[in-house]
C-alpha cells in the first residue's frame, strides 16, 4: 500500500499536462480556422519558468480519438461597391433681361461694325476697280488719239504728196504751155519782122512786151539792143503788127503773159 500512495501525485501531474495538450491542440485548430476569415486575434501564450518534474514511469493512458475538424467556413462575397453619386449640378444663375438686351445690343453693334467693314472693304475694292478701269481706258485712249494723229500726219503727208505732185504736175503743164505759147508770140512776130538789107552777122534784140488780156499790146521797149538799129526797129513794128497775140485759154494763166521777155536772133 504504501508505494501506491507514493506514485499517485505525479500521476495527476501527468494527467493534466496531456488534458492541458489536448485543449491546446483543440485551440490551435479553431483559431487556425477561424483565422482564415478573421484578422489574427492577439496570441496569449503561458510562459513558465521551469518545466515540472517528469513523473517517473508514468504509463500513458490511450490519447481519444481526435474530433473531426470542421469545415472550414465560405468566404464570404465582396459587397459591391456603391456607385458613387453623381455630383450635383450647380444651376447658374439666369442672366436678367437687362444682361440679355445688353449682349443683344453688343452682338448687334458687332455685326453692324463688321457690316461696315465689309462694305468699305468691298467700296475700296470697286473703287480701285475704278481706278484701274480708268487707267486703262486712258491708256486706251491716248493709243487710239496716237493712232489718229498718226493716221492723220499720214493722211496729211499723202494729201501734200499729192498736192505738191499735182502742183508739180500743173507747174509742168504751165511751164510747158507758157513755153508753148511764148514760142507761137515769138514765131507769129517774127513772120512781121522785115529784116532790112545789108544786116551783118546774126544780131540779137531783146523786147520787154505788156500785153493786154485780149492779147493786144500794150507797150514793146527794147531791153538789149542788137547792136544794129535798122534790125531793132524792124523787130519793134513786127510786135506791133503782129498784134492781138496768141495766148492760153485759161484766163488764171494770164499773169504769166501779162509781162513778157522776148529774144529774137537774127538766124534761128
Amino acid at each position: 500500500m504504501p508505494p501506491t500512495d507514493r506514485k499517485e501525485p505525479g500521476r495527476k501531474w501527468a494527467i493534466f499536462l496531456a488534458i492541458l495538450v489536448h485543449l491546446i491542440f483543440v485551440a490551435v485548430l479553431v483559431f487556425g480556422v477561424s483565422w482564415q476569415t478573421r484578422e489574427a486575434g492577439p496570441v496569449m501564450a503561458e510562459l513558465w519558468s521551469s518545466l515540472p518534474a517528469p513523473a517517473q514511469k508514468v504509463v500513458p493512458k490511450p490519447e481519444p480519438a481526435p474530433e473531426p475538424r470542421p469545415e472550414p467556413k465560405p468566404e464570404p462575397k465582396p459587397e459591391p461597391k456603391p456607385e458613387p453619386k453623381p455630383e450635383p449640378k450647380i444651376e447658374q444663375p439666369k442672366p436678367s433681361k437687362v444682361d440679355i438686351e445688353l449682349k443683344a445690343k453688343e452682338k448687334e453693334k458687332k455685326l453692324k461694325e463688321e457690316q461696315k467693314k465689309l462694305e468699305e472693304q468691298k467700296k475700296a475694292e470697286t473703287e480701285k476697280r475704278k481706278q484701274a478701269e480708268l487707267k486703262h481706258q486712258e491708256k486706251e485712249k491716248q493709243k487710239q488719239e496716237r493712232l489718229v494723229q498718226e493716221q492723220q500726219r499720214e493722211s496729211m503727208r499723202q494729201q501734200q504728196e499729192a498736192t505738191n505732185a499735182l502742183a508739180r504736175q500743173q507747174a509742168s503743164a504751165q511751164a510747158r504751155m507758157e513755153g508753148d505759147y511764148k514760142g507761137r508770140i515769138r514765131d507769129k512776130i517774127k513772120r512781121y519782122i522785115i529784116v532790112p538789107p545789108d544786116v551783118p552777122g546774126n544780131p540779137q534784140a531783146e523786147f520787154e512786151v505788156t500785153l493786154m488780156p485780149s492779147g493786144e499790146v500794150l507797150n514793146a521797149k527794147l531791153t538789149r539792143s542788137s547792136g544794129n538799129p535798122a534790125y531793132d526797129n524792124a523787130v519793134e513794128r513786127a510786135i506791133y503788127k503782129a498784134q492781138p497775140l496768141p495766148l492760153p485759154p485759161d484766163a488764171s494763166l494770164f499773169g504769166r503773159f501779162r509781162e513778157l521777155q522776148l529774144k529774137f536772133r537774127l538766124n534761128e
